[in-house]
């Protein structure tokens, strides 16, 4: 078995949101989502600086810093839960990924310190 190398980062954002249900909408609550990214190279023999890699996730997370989730898309139209922001990380930030080479192997993202939901790329 060879080895396999990947690099960790860490984020932060900082929102609120409400949750739907059924025919009504609950409150206006904050949130500091911990958002964690497992990233790999395409090539293995190639070098990235862990700035690159941070800096094409911002692209993503940053928009989002301050805002209430509800009134920006796609949240607008799908429930702002923990398990629709980390499909929807996951997806943008592997999309952001491949323009310095990498793809995102693995996403947590956390609403508090005991509560993750974990996406793969299998």
């Amino acid at each position: 078995m060879g080895k396999i190398y990947s690099y960790r980062l860490k984020f932060y954002l900082n929102a609120t949101h409400a949750m739907r249900w059924s025919d009504q909408i609950g409150e206006e609550h904050p949130h500091t989502w911990e958002i964690i990214c497992q990233v790999m190279k395409k090539e293995q023999n190639h070098f990235i600086r862990f700035n690159d890699i941070e800096d094409q996730i911002q692209k993503i997370i940053e928009p989002l810093q301050n805002q209430f989730l509800n009134t920006l898309a796609p949240f607008d139209k799908t429930n702002p839960s923990l398990e629709n922001l980390g499909d929807y990380f996951f997806d943008e930030i592997n999309l952001q990924l491949y323009e310095i080479n990498c793809y995102l192997h693995q996403l947590e993202i956390g609403e508090s310190p005991t509560r993750f939901y974990v996406v793969n790329n299998e």
